[in-house]
């Protein structure tokens, strides 16, 4: 079994096949046949993404009844009130779907330490980052909540799935799990 962490740049597609797009896609990273990507992250999203060639673990990993944590780190255009940020937490009804998100945890954050985005943010006015802890996975779930609130997601970074963080690892790197990762995910 192989299992890959990866730290996905900003631009590039969560598939090995771009679509006609013209886009960057994990094929350019990464050759290791038979992986396949445990959640996406979409184009504009940065950061940690497992690929695995274990259905089970593709399974647990992105199954909310599983509940494993998925943190974030968000830079946002605006004031992240205690309103707001209580409002995020209690869960928001996205836009477009009507879809309820469930209870979270969030807080305002320090500026991590990330490296330049390949194409800079440019702000309109005052930014903060947050960092939210989700057990669901929704498309664009993270940009959709913040935008509910009036915090509207400039640059988003999935900083840890569960137990396993991005840590020093460059981005568009990448490295195999050690048996005692793949274990502390589904332990």
């Amino acid at each position: 079994m192989t299992t890959i962490l990866f730290n996905k740049p900003y631009g590039v597609l969560s598939q090995f096949t771009d679509e006609g797009t013209g886009h960057p896609t994990l094929k350019d990273y990464i050759d290791v046949p038979g992986v396949y990507a445990a959640g996406r992250l979409d184009r504009d999203s940065e950061g940690l993404l497992l690929l695995t060639d274990d259905g089970g673990l593709i399974k647990h990993l992105t199954d909310p009844v599983s509940h494993v944590e998925k943190v974030y780190w968000s830079l946002v255009e605006g004031e992240p009130t205690s309103e707001k940020l209580e409002t995020l937490a209690k869960g928001v009804v996205l836009a477009g779907s009507g879809y309820g998100t469930l209870p979270c945890k969030v807080r305002a954050i320090p500026e991590p330490n990330l490296p330049p985005r390949s194409k800079p943010v440019t702000p309109h006015g005052p930014t903060s980052w947050l960092e939210l802890r989700l057990r669901e996975g929704k498309k664009r779930q993270v940009r959709l909540m913040t935008a509910a609130v009036g915090l509207f997601t400039l640059r988003l970074v999935r900083a840890a799935i569960g137990p396993l963080e991005l840590g020093g690892l460059a981005p568009g790197a990448w490295r195999e799990l050690t048996a005692q990762e793949l274990r502390s995910l589904t332990g």
